[in-house]
């Protein structure tokens, strides 16, 4: 269903990709609310970034094999300045390769811009829903097991026990 909603959205935004809205949509939405924020967040701050430094090497710098590694590099230090973790780096490592990597007919601002639009779509639909439609959380349930007394037989060994069920 989110998924559903979010490539709506994404339509209704006319972007040229919206695909990504529903795939972020599916890769974010968690079993809980607490851990869908978290993964929220990263995907968020990392998209950014990816985006923000794919824009500007590709219009300043171009693409080739020695940028893109530095790019990557330079990802990382601006994720950990952000007091980001891996899942940001990740996220903004795949940002930053769409915006620089693949061809484009407009700007690498342009594209940069989509991304972190469709993105955001993703992200807001999915806390929206996991908000209005939360899962039921695991909850650990009673088992009745068989109660354990100690032995009749033998008062003298106390660790000799029998299983007694209770009634």
């Amino acid at each position: 269903m989110a998924a559903i909603v979010s490539l709506v959205v994404a339509r209704f935004c006319r972007l040229p990709e919206a695909y990504w809205a529903p795939i972020t949509t599916l890769v974010i939405t968690q079993s809980s609310l607490r851990e869908t924020l978290s993964v929220s967040w990263q995907r968020f701050v990392g998209t950014a970034l990816g985006a923000m430094v794919g824009a500007v090497v590709a219009s300043y710098v171009g693409a080739n094999l020695l940028v893109f590694g530095g790019c990557i590099f330079i990802l990382g230090i601006l994720c950990g300045l952000a007091r980001s973790d891996r899942t940001a780096y990740r996220f903004g490592g795949v940002t930053l390769a769409i915006v620089l990597l693949v061809p484009r007919t407009n700007s690498a601002w342009h594209m940069a811009r989509h991304r972190f639009t469709e993105v955001s779509i993703g992200i807001g639909v999915a806390l929206v829903l996991t908000l209005l439609w939360p899962e039921s959380e695991d909850v650990p349930r009673t088992v009745d097991l068989p109660h354990v007394a100690p032995s009749n037989r033998d008062q003298s060994d106390s660790e000799s026990l029998t299983m007694v069920s209770r009634p």
